[in-house]
């Protein structure tokens, strides 16, 4: 991990300076998992590909502005977190003003396509699951526990993308795991997806 760290630190510098070459492996590093934190918040494979595209153009852009080369994985979640909460407020004041309509995507990123169907309707079902237990949760909740699970961010991590203390983040993961705990339909599908 260190040594991951130290090569990401390194393409920063080196993207930084204009190195063309450091800043098209950082995007090609960082897409999928940006991708898909971007797609879990949106249900949507139109709106995910639009708003990465748009997070890696604002990333670019802002990236002679980060102080600390090692804090850019956090700084990019950030940039992607920012950017998902403007398109909600957005999309929000278009359904207001009825300009807009809503359209789920029905597949998930990041899973293979299962040729089994059973396998999709447990996907499936998971998922619908999984929508029903972050709905449940806080808004801090459900941002510590998706960064943390779907996301795969450590704590510092998520602190640093979040702008809050390891404390903070810590308290309100236990919060969550505990209602996640009291959740036996979702532990006993994670339970049959994982087998």
């Amino acid at each position: 991990m260190v040594n991951k760290d130290y090569q990401v630190s390194e393409l920063v510098e080196n993207a930084i300076s204009g190195d063309k070459a450091s800043l098209e492996q950082l995007v090609s590093l960082f897409h999928e998992d940006i991708y898909r934190t971007v797609y879990y918040r949106t249900r949507s494979r139109m709106d995910a590909e639009d708003l990465t595209q748009e997070i890696f153009m604002q990333m670019i852009k802002s990236l002679p502005g980060l102080k600390n080369t090692a804090c850019f994985k956090p700084w990019l979640f950030r940039i992607a977190l920012n950017r998902v909460r403007d398109f909600h407020r957005k999309k929000s004041i278009l359904n207001f003003l009825g300009t807009t309509t809503d359209v789920e995507d029905a597949g998930h990123v990041g899973t293979e396509t299962h040729s089994n169907p059973a396998d999709k309707v447990m996907q499936k079902e998971f998922w619908k699951q999984f929508h029903q237990f972050t709905g449940t949760l806080s808004r801090w909740e459900r941002e510590v526990f998706t960064l943390r699970f779907l996301d795969h961010l450590g704590i510092r991590e998520i602190a640093e993308a979040l702008k809050k203390n390891e404390s903070t983040v810590k308290t309100h993961l236990y919060r969550a795991l505990k209602k996640f705990r009291q959740n036996p339909e979702l532990r006993d599908l994670l339970k049959g997806e994982l087998s």
